[in-house]
C-alpha cells in the first residue's frame, strides 16, 4: 500500500462519515424546521457545517492530487471519479440550493436538496469502496 493511496483511503473514509451524517442526521433535521423558524435554523447550520465542508473536501483534493502524481491504477481512477462527482453535485446542485433556500423556506428546494444530497453520499461510498479496493 502505497502513502499516496493510504491518504485517499482516509480522505474518502472520512468524506463517506460525514456525507452519511449528514444525509442521516443533519439534513433530515434541517428539514423539519418550520418556516417560521427557518431563517435560524438554515443560517446556524450553514455557519456550523461551511468549515467541515471546507476542510473535508480540501482533504480530498490533497489527497486525490498526490494520487494522481504517484500514477493511479484503475480503482484509484474510480475513487478520483466518484469524488469528483460528489464535489459537481455540491457545486452545481447542494451550494446553489442552499443559496437559495437562504432566502426563505421552500419545501421544493428541500426535497431537492435532499436529492442532491442522496446523490452526494451515493458517490461518497463508490469513491470510499473504491479507495478500499485500491489499497487492497
Amino acid at each position: 500500500m502505497t502513502a499516496s493511496g493510504t491518504a485517499l483511503l482516509a480522505a474518502t473514509a472520512v468524506h463517506l462519515g460525514f456525507q452519511a451524517t449528514v444525509t442521516v442526521l443533519v439534513y433530515p433535521a434541517l428539514a423539519r424546521a418550520g418556516a417560521d423558524r427557518w431563517p435560524e435554523a438554515h443560517r446556524a447550520h450553514t455557519r456550523a457545517i461551511t468549515p467541515l465542508v471546507a476542510l473535508i473536501y480540501g482533504g480530498l483534493v490533497v489527497a486525490g492530487c498526490w494520487a494522481l502524481l504517484t500514477g493511479p491504477g484503475p480503482w484509484t481512477w474510480v475513487a478520483l471519479a466518484a469524488t469528483a462527482a460528489a464535489a459537481l453535485v455540491t457545486a452545481f446542485a447542494a451550494a446553489p440550493a442552499h443559496q437559495r433556500l437562504g432566502a426563505g423556506h421552500d419545501p421544493r428546494r428541500i426535497a431537492g436538496l435532499l436529492r442532491a444530497d442522496r446523490a452526494r453520499l451515493a458517490a461518497a461510498l463508490v469513491a470510499a469502496s473504491a479507495a478500499v479496493i485500491a489499497t487492497a
